[in-house]
């Protein structure tokens, strides 16, 4: 009980600090010089409580770089000098001690831990999640073949915390993973600096991109971290059927790739029912906010999105029910695993490429 206290409200709790600088970007209250500074030392605050927010940090860098220290009359020294005062000042009040006591290094290692692997135990529905199913099938595939002197037990696919190679396919190192992240970050961050104001709304579509691939393409990403980009991005779908269609694909997988957490069998018509609930709940609430005032309502989702959400669902089926009535668990154990994960790693590449379109291509036609 302890561990699954620290486990889930933990984070809850640190990204509900993250919540009042987002709706005060929305709500645009950051126009005040004093919130852009408010802002930024709650989410200095923020980042020391939980490094996984580092994953948004280029988002609230560009964003109050170009909207306080960049005015009219050019660039402000003076602003940038309050901003990144206050910024160290936080952190050196975090990491103070530390130094004092020589222990910086074993605080960087402990935030930074690349010797846990690629991926953890239970893959995240990435795209080493889709790297390590299919190292695992031309394992499989090249050894009955005969073309291939590789065992098929181990690699990606052990079950186990640490750092694992995979059997055919190149291994990835920690650095691949980071050049792959600054990649997907980017385009978001050029887009937000080239917008001729920064806005509210193009803050929140940066941290949501910065968080979508550092998800996808991080080093020992946990399924949880899903949580950066779904929360954010519901402040984007209320009131833009395009957000709300990709943040209804990435909620529906993104919860989805949670079940295995819940594996027994007393929990399964609980986390069902929850999920169908809240998918329910939501898709009404947007159905009905796109549909107001319209005599002919948009729908939320193309023919494509509603075979891929069918395609979960059976998966779901299957993983849930159909593989232990088969009686497979002793021999086959982890395929509910993979198929989770390949299948929620699908949609989440999906709407990651949607949203991107969204944001570079149909904003600025619509501009």
């Amino acid at each position: 009980m302890d561990f699954c206290l620290v486990f889930w409200c933990f984070p809850s709790v640190v990204f509900a600090r993250c919540i009042p600088t987002l709706i005060g970007n929305k709500l645009k209250y950051v126009d005040c010089q004093g919130e852009d500074l408010l802002g930024a030392f709650l989410f200095a605050i923020l980042l020391n409580f939980k490094h996984l927010f580092l994953y948004i940090s280029p988002a609230y860098f560009i964003y109050l770089l170009k909207h306080y220290c960049f005015k009219k009359n050019g660039f402000s020294v003076v602003n940038f000098v309050k901003l990144g005062s206050l910024v160290v000042a936080v952190f050196l009040l975090s990491f103070g001690p530390f130094v004092l006591l020589g222990q910086l290094g074993q605080v960087i290692s402990r935030l930074f831990p690349f010797k846990r692997g690629l991926c953890h135990a239970y893959w995240a529905a990435n795209v080493w999640a889709l790297y390590s199913t299919l190292d695992k099938g031309l394992a499989v595939i090249g050894s009955r073949l005969g073309l291939l002197g590789v065992s098929q037990g181990g690699g990606m696919m052990s079950g186990l915390v640490g750092d694992m190679h995979t059997l055919v396919l190149p291994s990835i190192p920690p650095i691949v993973t980071i050049i792959l992240t600054l990649l997907t970050w980017i385009p978001a961050i050029v887009h937000t600096w080239l917008t001729s104001n920064a806005t509210p709304r193009s803050f929140l579509k940066c941290l949501v991109l910065c968080a979508y691939g550092s998800f996808l393409c991080g080093w020992h990403v946990h399924e949880k971290a899903i949580l950066m980009v779904t929360i954010p991005l519901s402040l984007l779908a209320v009131d833009d059927i395009r957000c709300a269609r990709v943040f209804m694909l990435v909620s529906t997988a993104g919860h989805i790739a949670l079940f295995p957490l819940l594996y027994q069998p007393a929990e399964l018509l609980i986390k069902v029912t929850l999920c169908f609930i809240y998918w329910a709940i939501a898709y009404m609430g947007f159905s009905y906010t796109i549909s107001f005032g319209r005599r002919k309502a948009p729908q939320l989702f193309t023919t494509f999105d509603k075979m891929y959400l069918t395609f979960l669902f059976v998966v779901q089926l299957y993983c849930c029910l159909l593989h232990d009535l088969l009686g497979l668990h002793a021999r086959l154990e982890f395929l509910p695993l993979l198929l989770t994960s390949v299948s929620c790693a699908i949609g989440m590449v999906y709407s990651w490429v949607l949203l991107y379109y969204t944001v570079l291509i149909t904003d600025r036609t619509n501009a």
